[in-house]
């Protein structure tokens, strides 16, 4: 029987009404949740997601501020425009739109938001709380991920999972977020030696590494869950993700599509970061 896809659409509507809620909650207190973004360049694809993060606040009832700036801003204004932002008490999450232009520094840009409005949960400060197990900001992709894998009404006490991809923003907090739910984790990267013997084994897979097929049907344990962070074009253009999903889909008894699965999830996080941040103030 082939795999149930989990829907990542339908998930993201039950949880951005949970959060429009919460939100409205706020609001009738006074205290609406504030979300800026911020967008230096005229990168488009950043446009098309800064654009769809704004929209997304005004569906769940946010407050939003978007800044776009041309390409030549200098550093300097921008971590002063940060600065002002960390101190508007109506701004609860402030968010940089990636990449910036090769003049300014990502981390130092990162490191100027202020630990309480991290809802991208990318500072170090963050990513210390994650690993220690306390309650900062989780990073909305890999917060996602464990979002559509509980809904599968899984139990990860046990569980051996494994990560396809290291990355700082997906590969190492996803390993920890499923450390957390107390799963046996593996992390798998470029030079593990062979990557197969260890998807095999596994009980949950996450591919986050931007390439296609990188995990294939010969892969994967039957009955496993299959989480695709990847978005990639085949060769006809079309968007696809790192798993071979038509094949895989015959193994796996759960596989996340794309598009449809992860991506939708990932706004909606980076919406639960900043209504939990308001909900903090």
């Amino acid at each position: 029987m082939p795999a149930q896809l989990i829907d990542g659409i339908a998930l993201s509507q039950q949880l951005r009404s949970e959060i429009a809620q919460r939100a409205a909650a706020l609001t009738a207190k006074g205290k609406q949740p504030g979300l800026a973004v911020i967008l230096v360049g005229e990168d488009p694809a950043s446009q098309v997601y800064v654009r769809n993060k704004v929209k997304a606040c005004g569906d769940v009832g946010f407050h939003s501020v978007l800044e776009k700036y041309d390409a030549d801003l200098s550093e300097a204004a921008l971590l002063d425009r940060i600065a002002s932002l960390n101190a508007d008490p109506s701004i609860h999450g402030i968010l940089v739109q990636m990449p910036l232009p090769k003049h300014i520094n990502p981390h130092k840009v990162i490191e100027a938001i202020s630990t309480t409005k991290d809802v991208d949960g990318y500072s170090v400060l963050s990513a210390g709380e994650l690993m220690t197990g306390l309650t900062g900001f989780r990073p909305c992709t890999p917060y996602g991920c464990m979002k559509l894998i509980e809904s599968t009404g899984i139990d990860l006490r046990g569980k051996h999972a494994v990560v396809i991809g290291r990355s700082n923003t997906v590969g190492k907090p996803m390993g920890l977020l499923l450390l957390q739910a107390n799963a046996t984790v593996t992390i798998c990267h470029s030079a593990t030696p062979d990557l197969a013997y260890h998807t095999r084994q596994a009980d949950v897979v996450v591919a986050a590494v931007g390439r296609r097929n990188t995990l294939t049907a010969d892969m994967v344990k039957p009955g496993a869950v299959v989480i695709d962070v990847g978005m990639n074009r085949d060769d006809n253009g079309k968007l696809c993700g790192d798993v071979d999903t038509a094949n895989v889909r015959e193994v796996a008894s759960f596989i996340t599509p794309v598009p449809g699965g992860v991506g939708p999830m990932t706004i909606t996080m980076l919406l639960m970061n900043t209504v939990e941040a308001a909900e903090r103030t």
